[in-house]
C-alpha cells in the first residue's frame, strides 16, 4: 500500500442529493419539500422549541418557585480545610488569594468560611463572609477575622 493507491472503503463516500434539477433526477418539482406550508418556502426558519403550532413543551410544563436576582453565591470552605492549608504551607495569615493558589476556590468566586471542623492554629483569616460558628472558632483559637 502506497499513497498513490489509497482509496476510501467501498460505500463510505456517498454523493449529495441534488434537488431541483428536473423530473429526470427524481428530485425535481417540489425538491423533496412537499406542497405548500412554511417549510416549503425559501427562507424558512423556525423558532427554538417550535412544535408546528402545538403548545411547546417549555410552555406546557408548569414552573415553580422563585429565582432571586439579587442572590449572592459564595464558595463555602470549612475550618478543617483552612487548618490543613495552614499546616501544609506553614501560614499564619490566610487570604482569598492563598485559597485560589491552593485550588480551593475558583478565580472570581466569593468565599464564605463555615464552622465545620476544629481549628488549632492561630490564624488571621481574610474572606468575604463568615458563619457565626466559624468566627467564634477562629477568635477562640487566638486568631482574627477580616471581612473583605
Amino acid at each position: 500500500m502506497e499513497l498513490h493507491n489509497l482509496q476510501p472503503a467501498v460505500g463510505s463516500n456517498k454523493s449529495n442529493k441534488r434537488v431541483g434539477r428536473g423530473p429526470g433526477s427524481g428530485y425535481g418539482g417540489t425538491s423533496t419539500r412537499g406542497h405548500k406550508g412554511a417549510k416549503s418556502r425559501s427562507g424558512y426558519k423556525h423558532k427554538i422549541g417550535f412544535e408546528g403550532g402545538q403548545m411547546p413543551l417549555q410552555r406546557r410544563v408548569p414552573k415553580f418557585g422563585f429565582k432571586n436576582i439579587n442572590r449572592v453565591e459564595y464558595k463555602a470552605l470549612n475550618l478543617d480545610a483552612l487548618e490543613a492549608l495552614a499546616a501544609a504551607r506553614n501560614l499564619e495569615k490566610i487570604t482569598v488569594s492563598d485559597l485560589r493558589e491552593a485550588g480551593l476556590v475558583p478565580k472570581k468566586a466569593l468565599v464564605k468560611i463555615l464552622g465545620n471542623g476544629a481549628l488549632t492554629h492561630k490564624l488571621e483569616v481574610e474572606a468575604n463572609a463568615f458563619s457565626k460558628k466559624a468566627e467564634e472558632a477562629i477568635t477562640a483559637a487566638g486568631g482574627s477575622v477580616i471581612k473583605k
